[in-house]
């Protein structure tokens, strides 16, 4: 009877490959809408530039446009180290990882320490990103409103100094 249940119990981890399967599905529709946004912005670009029309923010656009396909081709990175390490954690090894160069060290996931670190890094990357994105559009009215800005710039670059300095150790 322990025999039974031991190995019914050892076979339900496959049941996360429900995550694995959809959080893939998740990542290709976030490159797929990620991509479309950039062939959006290329035909704006490109129409623009055949009318002669130049709209009053149309560099703030383009890269506010950019960034927020940069954004979410980031979030789809975090949904594949999220498939591929849940994978590797409650199903099998990939072995075809194991015989590429850089698949061995992007995408091996031991535990899920190095799976949430991982996962965490590229989050952080997409506030970063975000908050860029939003940056953009603010205008700044008063010089407290720009001492606030340079602080915040500042809090970034001493949060990722400080990101990169736990990931080297």
């Amino acid at each position: 009877m322990e025999k039974i249940f031991e190995n019914s119990l050892w076979s339900s981890r496959f049941i996360s490959i429900l995550a694995v399967i959809f959080g893939l599905i998740g990542a290709i529709i976030l490159f797929l809408v990620a991509s479309k946004d950039i062939f959006d912005v290329a035909v704006y670009v490109y129409t623009t530039i055949v009318t002669g029309a130049h709209p009053e923010n149309f560099h703030e656009d383009i890269v506010a446009d950019i960034i927020g396909a940069v954004d979410l081709y980031l979030i789809a990175v975090v949904m594949l180290i999220f498939s591929f390490g849940i994978y590797e954690l409650f199903i099998s090894k990939i072995d075809a990882a194991d015989n590429v160069e850089t698949g061995s060290t992007i995408l091996a996931i031991h535990s899920l320490d190095q799976l949430k670190d991982k996962i965490a890094k590229v989050i952080v990357m997409v506030l970063v990103v975000n908050f860029f994105q939003r940056v953009i559009h603010t205008e700044f009215t008063t010089p407290l409103e720009m001492m606030y800005f340079a602080l915040s710039i500042t809090a970034l670059a001493v949060g990722l100094y400080f990101l990169g300095k736990v990931q080297k150790h």
